[in-house]
């Protein structure tokens, strides 16, 4: 153990693989079989006074950052894989479905990467708001209408609307250089492979329905690279560590509710029901 030493502060990154496997040593560690992740069966989380990991998955807080700056390095790793993997650079114009907790962080991060315009699509205006007004990580934001049907060709067709009607109010040409869904729903993700220009890039980040309507010919025709980001890979946590410790993003803004440890049960109740007012939930360590 030589990167912490007793009494120092640190963020966890709460995955350890098994650094053996070809998954681990090409760095894609995220991929790894075997890897023991906190809170994913049949492995415990860190609810405890005391929680056992492996010392190069710790990583030091500068003396300005408090705790909770630490263990909201987690979501902003989350963040900076989601741009890794959609490869966002310099001047790139970057349109995020859903301002919930992870899409408002790839928003900052996408502005912290000199991202020229970040765009923010939500069906909630108080999250809109959110990043527009309070954390300015979007430039444009964009409430989209409720489809008017289910019929799976007609919210194709509306899809595709909504599509235009966005880049026509951003003057987005034929589209942003990159689209990532924070969101999981099922039209912001048709929304958004017909929005993405031609030989963009997509990523699919948000969880919903295991299986959807999914615009195949618009992927082949516009040959658009899709990918999906699951946790972090190399270099990811020690980067979100330093954009935190920088300011030039800041996850604490995003806490709604506190509670302390033995609240624990009370803060996942209010997590699960969930709404408009709840972004993160922090639970405080053991007294």
């Amino acid at each position: 153990m030589k990167n912490v030493k007793p009494g120092d502060r640190v963020a966890i990154e709460p995955g350890v693989p098994c650094r053996h496997c070809n998954y681990c040593r090409s760095g894609s560690y995220n991929l790894c079989p075997d890897t023991v992740f906190a809170a994913t069966p049949p492995h415990n989380g860190t609810l405890s006074k005391y929680y056992k990991t492996a010392a190069d998955y710790c990583y030091p807080l500068p003396d300005h950052l408090s705790l909770e700056d630490g263990a909201l390095c987690e979501p902003v790793a989350v963040a900076v894989q989601i741009l890794k993997v959609g490869d966002v650079r310099p001047g790139h114009v970057v349109v995020v479905f859903g301002c919930g907790p992870i899409g408002l962080l790839v928003q900052q991060t996408a502005k912290a990467y000199a991202a020229s315009r970040v765009i923010g699509i939500d069906i909630s205006q108080k999250r809109l708001d959110m990043a527009s007004k309070v954390l300015k990580c979007a430039d444009g934001v964009f409430l989209p209408p409720s489809p008017a049907t289910n019929e799976p060709d007609a919210q194709a067709e509306w899809c595709a609307s909504i599509a235009e009607d966005i880049k026509q109010k951003f003057s987005l040409g034929e589209g942003p250089d990159v689209v990532i869904d924070a969101s999981g729903a099922a039209t912001s993700i048709q929304i958004g492979v017909n929005l993405c220009k031609k030989g963009g890039r997509y990523v699919q980040a948000g969880m919903g329905k295991e299986n959807i309507t999914f615009p195949i010919t618009t992927v082949c025709i516009r040959d658009l690279t899709i990918r999906g980001s699951i946790r972090y890979t190399s270099g990811v946590y020690p980067m979100a560590v330093e954009l935190v410790a920088s300011g030039k993003v800041t996850p604490s803004k995003l806490i709604t509710h506190r509670y302390k440890f033995e609240e624990a049960e009370t803060a996942f109740e209010v997590v699960k029901k969930g709404g408009e007012d709840v972004l993160k939930v922090l639970i405080a360590g053991v007294e």
